[in-house]
């Protein structure tokens, strides 16, 4: 082999070092970045103009009146609700689809939306509808809070905990369990008077309607404390979407960090619906959106954009269904409808789940 003689006179050349800077940003190049800002802020913007729309369009009121300001303050618990809502869903699903490194499947895969309906089928079929009125309020709201996490923890806590723990298995088995509760309900429903199914069938769609002014005081503490704990853990989370093995490498505890965020994931989820009702495709719908929108892996940035788009999408959908078509009962539907097209889409376009 010929050697390379240097010239004399020349500088021996070494290769270049690709420098690795600490704390590089969570964008590629400062476009990116001034595009996510750009539009986290027509989200901002449009929040606020649906959000006002909802409070004053249509009111009978004088505007400043204090009939006016009375009837906006009726309907600002509804807002709330929608914020709630929104809150819960893009938190909750970000970080499940995040802990399962999939981004087509959402925490409603795990039954909750099942266990709500057993939970409420069960209440006409063995008390009544006479059962189910004296059944609502504050005490049912945090009964069915208290089922769903516990049932949660007891799903994590068997199939995570132990010496062979699979996430796949976890996903089936929810998936399973979720769907014998649904037929169980099923036959109760086929078995309830015509009045009494009528009755039950206004609960079983998601709606705001559902909700009432007495459950915020619970629900936005709880929500605010696991949606801060995941805030938190937002660094964590970013390890966490690199998989188990990278996770272990770099000395974080894999499966506590999983049992800890669908702990998490869970609390949010079983507030979601409690409050308003099954809403299965809502998350997914939000966090596809958020993931395009932000364009980004850092978590801190994917969570504000997720909420506000989730807030622009039930706003949206209500100012729109209420004030332009005068379809108050369908929005629950029209959002899943557009959230499963999606969800067909985006399985369809990437050939696999």
């Amino acid at each position: 082999m010929q050697k390379k003689i240097r010239r004399p006179g020349t500088a021996l050349r070494t290769p270049r070092v690709t420098q690795v800077r600490h704390g590089a940003s969570a964008f590629p190049t400062s476009a990116a970045k001034r595009r996510y800002f750009t539009i986290l802020l027509v989200m901002v913007v449009a929040s606020a103009a649906f959000g006002f729309g909802l409070l004053a369009w249509n009111n009978p009121a004088p505007y400043g009146s204090s009939g006016f300001w009375r009837i906006a303050e009726m309907r600002t618990t509804n807002v709330i609700i929608m914020a709630v809502v929104a809150f819960c869903q893009a938190m909750a699903t970000v970080s499940f689809q995040t802990v399962t490194n999939n981004r087509i499947i959402t925490p409603s895969i795990m039954g909750f939306e099942s266990l709500y309906v057993a939970i409420q089928t069960s209440t006409v079929y063995l008390l009544g509808a006479a059962g189910l009125i004296a059944f609502s309020g504050t005490p049912q709201f945090l009964f069915q809070i208290s089922v769903m996490v516990t049932f949660a923890l007891l799903l994590y806590g068997w199939l995570l905990s132990g010496k062979y723990g699979n996430m796949q298995v976890m996903l089936l088995v929810g998936i399973i369990i979720g769907g014998g509760l649904g037929s169980v309900s099923t036959f109760m429903q086929r078995l309830l008077s015509p009045s009494e199914f009528d009755l039950l069938s206004a609960r079983l769609f998601g709606s705001v309607t559902n909700a009432e002014a007495g459950y915020l005081p619970i629900a936005i503490p709880l929500c605010l404390v696991a949606g801060a704990a995941l805030w938190f853990n937002a660094r964590r989370l970013n390890l966490v979407s690199l998989g188990r093995d990278s996770t272990v490498n770099l000395g974080l505890n894999h499966r506590f960090e999983t049992i800890k965020v669908l702990f998490l994931v869970s609390i949010l989820m079983a507030i979601s619906t409690a409050l308003v009702g099954p809403m299965t495709f809502l998350g997914f719908l939000v966090a596809t959106l958020a993931y395009q929108f932000a364009d980004t892996y850092d978590h801190r940035f994917v969570f504000p954009m997720a909420f506000f788009t989730g807030f622009v999408v039930l706003t949206g959908a209500y100012f729109v269904m209420n004030h332009v078509f005068y379809a108050q009962g369908v929005v629950g539907i029209i959002i899943e409808l557009v959230g499963g097209s999606v969800f067909l889409y985006v399985i369809l376009r990437k050939g696999r789940l």
